[in-house]
């Protein structure tokens, strides 16, 4: 009879849970976003307490509300934020949860040195107790990093192959990954206090079900909210990645650097970092990409009658004409000496010739020479997948082009014939 009164209970926390968090993301365009993160928050110091010391009795097992029911809660919260929002707006609270708990176990740490003095008759600051909750929390918060990651890469990647099914995708993302979080947070959980193995077992049992509560509340809400969702992103899984672990600020960062000097376009160095990402992207999406290799033609010519200056005035201006006839999609490198790429994500064969004769034009009318000759230039193209799927693949076969182009009296473009 008590277990069942507990198992009541318990369904009663969930719903109090799910209501208001919902309830606050809902609002979120009223009440502010910082409503809904601030309360997923404040919850974590309670959940974790109840984790690790608050346990009641249910059929299957003995199980704490801290874990079945708020850990649970929180992790498909999160993932109903990103459904919600973006995986720029959901990693806001996952790394203010870690820095926030690196930060309890750094004060703990300062806070065991102080010299106490009792001024409440019988009450002592328990600064071992702090000092446990403040690992556990950290220990807590890095498996809810790594849970969060998995779970929304996860429900992209079931999307791909289940489209539509809400609630399903909910309830298998939901039991993978707090199948994965039960073992990592009792591994802990047995080290710092001895949990024995059906507090485990208990609590694997409870979080199940919790998956399948939660699953069916967020399925329910989704059918019924007045937002729009897409049921699967247009983005590749890489890129949520890459914005879900800030990398997307790093290569925002790199955009800023890696520029050649002479020409202000990007370099080599750059060439090499961005030309295999997009390719991989595009051979993963069944998207496409071409290369476009450009050489000036009788550069060295240029340098010997007019000198170096000349010719960097002169290569300048070449590639100011290639840069206004680029898409701003368009990546844009000095590869070496007069030798210029350009990668076009999204571009076919077919297209990106007309691309590169609309290039050779341009240098042709643009660019002279201070006496006033003509500049051109010789263009090879290679493209997914025709040519390959790697970076040599494409830049084999564009480089081959480029000196059919050459022996066929410059001035021209060579492609896939």
């Amino acid at each position: 009879m008590l277990s069942m009164t507990n198992v009541f209970l318990f369904l009663c926390e969930g719903l109090v849970y799910v209501g208001v968090m919902i309830t606050l993301l809902h609002l979120r365009h009223l009440l502010g976003i910082g409503v809904f993160i601030a309360a997923l928050g404040v919850l974590h110091f309670i959940e974790t307490y109840l984790a690790a010391v608050f346990y009641v009795q249910l059929p299957f097992g003995v199980i704490s509300p801290g874990s079945a029911v708020l850990f649970s809660g929180k992790l498909m919260m999160i993932l109903l934020l990103y459904l919600k929002e973006d995986a720029a707006t959901v990693r806001q609270p996952i790394y203010g949860l870690l820095a926030g708990n690196f930060l309890t176990v750094a004060l703990g740490l300062i806070l065991q040195m102080h010299q106490t003095v009792s001024v409440v008759p019988n009450r002592t600051a328990d600064l071992a107790f702090i000092d446990e909750m403040g690992w556990l929390m950290l220990w807590g918060t890095l498996l809810l990093y790594l849970d969060s990651l998995l779970i929304i890469l996860l429900y992209e990647r079931l999307g791909r192959w289940v489209r539509g099914f809400l609630t399903l995708r909910f309830l298998l993302c939901g039991m993978a990954v707090l199948t994965f979080d039960q073992a990592g947070f009792y591994i802990a959980l047995h080290a710092l206090n001895g949990a024995p193995a059906e507090v485990f077992w208990g609590g694997w049992f409870a979080k199940m079900g919790a998956a399948v509560f939660y699953a069916a509340m967020l399925g329910a809400y989704m059918r019924f909210s007045s937002h729009s969702m897409q049921s699967v992103s247009r983005q590749p899984i890489g890129d949520i990645f890459n914005t879900l672990t800030f990398r997307e600020r790093y290569e925002d960062l790199l955009s800023k650097s890696g520029r050649d000097m002479l020409t202000g376009v990007l370099d080599r160095s750059r060439f090499e970092f961005e030309a295999p990402r997009l390719i991989r992207n595009a051979t993963a999406s069944g998207g496409v990409v071409s290369l476009i290799m450009i050489d000036a033609d009788h550069f060295k010519s240029v340098n010997d009658r007019f000198g170096h200056l000349e010719g960097d005035k002169v290569l300048k201006a070449i590639a100011a004409a290639i840069q206004s006839g680029l898409r701003q999609s368009d990546y844009f490198f000095r590869y070496g000496g007069e030798e210029f790429v350009v990668l076009c994500d999204v571009l076919d064969h077919t297209s990106a010739l007309a691309r590169a004769e609309d290039l050779r034009k341009r240098v042709m009318t643009d660019v002279r020479t201070s006496d006033h000759s003509t500049v051109t230039v010789s263009i090879g193209l290679a493209s997914t997948p025709v040519d390959g799927s790697t970076t040599r693949d494409l830049l084999s076969k564009a480089d081959s082009r480029l000196y059919e182009a050459k022996r066929k009296g410059r001035n021209c473009v060579v492609g896939n014939a």
